[in-house]
């Protein structure tokens, strides 16, 4: 039986992947990410594929590309969900 992954609120998220939370909720505006699962409560949940997708967003923004650019290299799917670049 595949055992139930594990889900982190926005602010554990950003910790994990080294981001403020102002951070990802900016990446979330802007269509970079979307949360794993909201709960019924309204909640942002995020789990480890997030955080690593989050790391990476991070990592291409500090070495110079804009988020703009980001967003339109994951809609064109040229970035594969493990977070790396093929």
């Amino acid at each position: 039986m595949a055992e139930k992954q594990r889900l982190f609120p926005i602010g554990e998220a950003a910790k994990k992947a080294g981001v403020s939370c102002q951070s990802l909720q900016y990446y979330l505006m802007v269509g970079l990410l979307e949360p794993t699962e909201v709960s019924s409560t309204g909640r942002r949940m995020f789990d480890t594929k997030a955080v690593v997708r989050i790391r990476l967003i991070k990592r291409l923004n500090d070495s110079g590309y804009p988020l703009r650019a980001i967003r339109e290299l994951f809609m064109e799917g040229r970035t594969n969900w493990k977070g790396s670049l093929p």
